[in-house]
């Protein structure tokens, strides 16, 4: 790790995305922890997601696995760090499964979830955390913004035609 990892603080190591849904918080969270929804709306189109499993729990497991346009496969593994329902999400990929860590850890997620107003909105906020400040450039390089973005539209799509 470089020293200057070692001075840095979380907001350096931290990329977030804020949107307000057009729904009640207990659609967003589910959309977040029911598999067969997460396969609907979770990568940026035209990727697709081929399969999830989430076992959502403090301690539970979590696959979901991204296909790109080729039909190359991306395996996520995770597993959850705190579930609040309909309010918080946390997981990360520092654990693969049972507490076994993985390979190269990226990044711990914290989903919050809160009532925007009194017609039934969210405000849904994503707040990715890095191991590293370049982790956290590698993620911005990838296009985290406007690929959340865009997952994020997806979603209130998702959840607003329920």
């Amino acid at each position: 790790m470089a020293v200057t990892d070692k001075m840095s603080t979380v907001a350096d190591r931290e990329l977030t995305l804020t949107s307000i849904i057009d729904a009640p918080r207990a659609a967003v969270f589910k959309a977040w922890t029911d598999p067969e929804l997460v396969k609907q709306w979770f990568a940026p189109s035209p990727w697709t997601i081929s399969a999830a499993q989430m076992d959502v729990r403090p301690g539970g497991e979590s696959l979901v696995v991204m296909r790109s346009p080729e039909g190359v496969e991306f395996p996520n593994r995770g597993v959850y760090l705190e579930v609040v329902e309909n309010k918080r999400l946390v997981f990360t990929d520092a654990y693969v499964t049972a507490w076994e860590p993985s390979e190269k850890p990226f990044m711990t997620v914290v989903l919050t979830f809160e009532d925007e107003d009194a017609d039934s909105k969210t405000r849904y906020t994503a707040r990715v955390r890095h191991w590293t400040v370049e982790d956290r450039m590698a993620h911005e390089q990838m296009g985290f913004h406007a690929g959340w973005g865009q997952c994020a539209d997806q979603l209130a799509a998702l959840v607003t035609m329920r």
